[in-house]
């Protein structure tokens, strides 16, 4: 999905923090996950669409849908874009809550860009910090 005219942006670090791609005489600012961060607006506009949003949001607890009775808690470890023909991915791991000491978690390869079934957790998604009987 990376297009040739797609710019990347980066923080002053060189951490990637999306691209901005023409839309008529205008921009429009993509984030890693392949998601619009703006509406097509100017080129700083875009550019500060991208830094406001960043990439904290990644380390952020995820939902995976569609492989288990409800939804999975996960965390994104590996966000790799389309890059030249090579399909991007997004690699996903179930949440250990970052207990060192559990075995290691089942984890999942999913398409890049940002899958339907990998979203945001909603007020009403299970805990999985509690048991239900």
């Amino acid at each position: 999905m990376v297009a040739g005219d797609w710019t990347p942006h980066r923080r002053d670090d060189g951490e990637l923090l999306g691209w901005m791609h023409p839309e008529g005489d205008d921009w429009v600012a993509v984030d890693v996950l392949g998601r619009p961060a703006s509406d097509p607006t100017e080129w700083l506009d875009a550019e500060d669409a991208l830094e406001q949003h960043g990439i904290a949001w990644l380390a952020d607890p995820w939902m995976l849908e569609g492989e288990g009775d409800r939804p999975l808690r996960v965390r994104i470890l590996e966000v790799t874009p389309d890059d030249d023909g090579v399909p991007g991915r997004i690699v996903v791991k179930i949440d250990d809550f970052g207990d060192m000491t559990r075995p290691a978690t089942a984890q999942f390869v999913l398409t890049w860009p940002l899958p339907d079934r990998l979203r945001p957790p909603r007020d009403h998604d299970p805990d999985p910090r509690t048991l239900s009987g």
